[in-house]
């Protein structure tokens, strides 16, 4: 396979879950050294998207190793959107990197991947024995906490007692059709919120965040670097940039960012 062009071979297939919650995740993971590339995305979005192709494309270039997936429910992978919760995708993110992963990592996470990205540093350091381990974080619009401080608490009295009611309520998208918004999304949610506290993470983090992003705002950003250890966290504030950060100067700040911390572990 040419290393160029994985992106457009079909992805492995790998099942996760039992009985009704089983489903198989479409996983396309690029063999090359270390430290390798692990990509996180966002929430109703995919392993195709923009910011990942060109993360796929920089590994390539560079001989590093680098694995995508999409959540169930998403993209290529099995299961019903409208059945995710944070657990849910937090479960599958720790088996693809155990699966797929060895040795230090960069671990990219993209609004809803910068939470699952936090959570998944959680889950590492609390086991005993991992094949790969964190050479750092790269969290993009990072949106930790989303399903409570970004919908729930945003949400009128009128939508959120036709959450409770109904069990879902159809959200309106800029980007596409309404996706649903469950109330199960909302409680399991609650087991994972990361704010309150300080979040351990056991490795350099670099945050980028646009002022002009409609979805996280940039004071979002800063409450989560306020959790985060004081020693090798780097905010960087894109003036203009949106909530995507898609465009050519985006991917070139987070690709610098990627090179950044893989240096350093490649020094330690």
């Amino acid at each position: 396979m040419n290393n160029l062009t994985a992106s457009t071979f079909p992805p492995a297939f790998i099942e996760i879950g039992n009985g009704t919650a089983k489903r198989k995740i479409a996983v396309r993971a690029r063999t090359g050294s270390a430290p390798g590339l692990f990509w996180l995305g966002g929430f109703n979005s995919d392993m195709q998207g923009t910011k990942a192709l060109a993360l796929d494309a920089w590994a390539a270039e560079h001989g590093r190793a680098c694995v995508r997936f999409d959540y169930s429910g998403h993209g290529e992978s099995g299961g019903a959107f409208i059945e995710g919760t944070i657990g849910r995708w937090l479960e599958e993110s720790v088996a693809v990197f155990e699966q797929f992963c060895a040795g230090p990592q960069v671990v990219i996470g993209s609004s809803m991947g910068g939470w699952m990205a936090l959570l998944l540093a959680r889950e590492i350091a609390s086991r005993e024995r991992s094949r790969a381990s964190l050479a750092g974080l790269i969290l993009i619009a990072p949106a930790p906490d989303f399903t409570e401080q970004l919908m729930w608490n945003s949400f009128s009295p009128a939508i959120q007692d036709e959450i409770r009611t109904k069990g879902v309520w159809l959200r309106p998208s800029q980007y596409g059709e309404p996706y649903p918004i469950t109330y199960a999304l909302i409680e399991e949610g609650r087991n994972h919120l990361l704010l309150g506290s300080a979040i351990e993470v056991g490795c350099p983090v670099r945050i980028l965040q646009g002022a002009q992003d409609p979805d996280v705002p940039w004071q979002h950003a800063f409450a989560l670097a306020h959790r985060l250890p004081s020693d090798d966290v780097v905010l960087t504030m894109i003036q203009d940039g949106d909530h995507r950060l898609s465009r050519p100067q985006d991917i070139a700040r987070i690709i610098a960012a990627v090179a950044e911390v893989g240096q350093s572990e490649e020094a330690l």
